[in-house]
């Protein structure tokens, strides 16, 4: 059954209390969105060379940089959700804040090391946030900085929301009694790649 967000939040304030409930609803859609962002980047880039050859001979130039934009946005996302709970005199939506909401209740422990887990799996994005994508670190674009970027790839981001999710999960199942699986091969980017695939097949025949 679908639920709408509003719906959702609403379950999760009932059966966790206000505080806890929508903090934990805001954190839900934040991951739902930030999978629904890695789905597409995986169907187009991901997957197999084939693809990448289709979407070279359709529009390369655009295609390359909707995939740095993805890239980096995801990795955007991640370092924001493991971000500290406060910076700047400001209150962030981070995991990090979930120990303190669960001070008085037996789950605070075990998410205590879940968010540690996740804190650790995300650490090479935010090292590329702070450096590269949300400031310009002089020595860095210079080429003179002797630490490189920290190493980045798909399986690290997969372990990141995957530590992420046992977070959510570890939460969910104590107090709604249900998980969520929130990965999904469900992608719209694989009905673009037919439209471009069939798009430049009569192209070719027009020729």
């Amino acid at each position: 059954m679908h639920r709408s967000a509003a719906e959702a939040k609403a379950e999760h304030v009932a059966k966790m209390g206000a505080e806890l409930g929508e903090f934990y609803s805001a954190l839900w859609q934040e991951l739902a969105w930030i999978h629904a962002k890695w789905s597409e980047y995986v169907a187009l880039f991901g997957m197999n060379p084939g693809r990448i050859d289709l979407l070279n001979e359709a529009a390369p130039k655009f295609f390359r940089t909707v995939q740095d934009s993805l890239w980096e946005d995801v990795l955007l996302h991640l370092a924001r959700l493991t971000d500290s709970p406060r910076s700047m005199g400001k209150e962030n939506l981070s995991v990090r804040r979930l120990p303190d909401l669960l001070a008085l209740k037996a789950t605070a422990q075990p998410i205590g090391a879940l968010v540690a887990t996740a804190v650790s799996a995300t650490e090479f994005a935010r090292d590329w946030r702070n450096r590269k994508l949300a400031h310009g670190d002089l020595s860095l674009a210079l080429g003179q900085s002797v630490q490189p970027l920290a190493p980045a790839s798909r399986q690290a981001v997969k372990e990141a929301l995957q530590a992420l999710v046992a977070i959510l999960n570890a939460v969910s199942e104590a107090h709604l009694d249900s998980t969520t699986m929130f990965e999904s091969d469900d992608a719209d980017a694989e009905a673009l790649l037919y439209v471009l695939r069939d798009g430049l097949r009569c192209e070719s025949e027009r020729k």
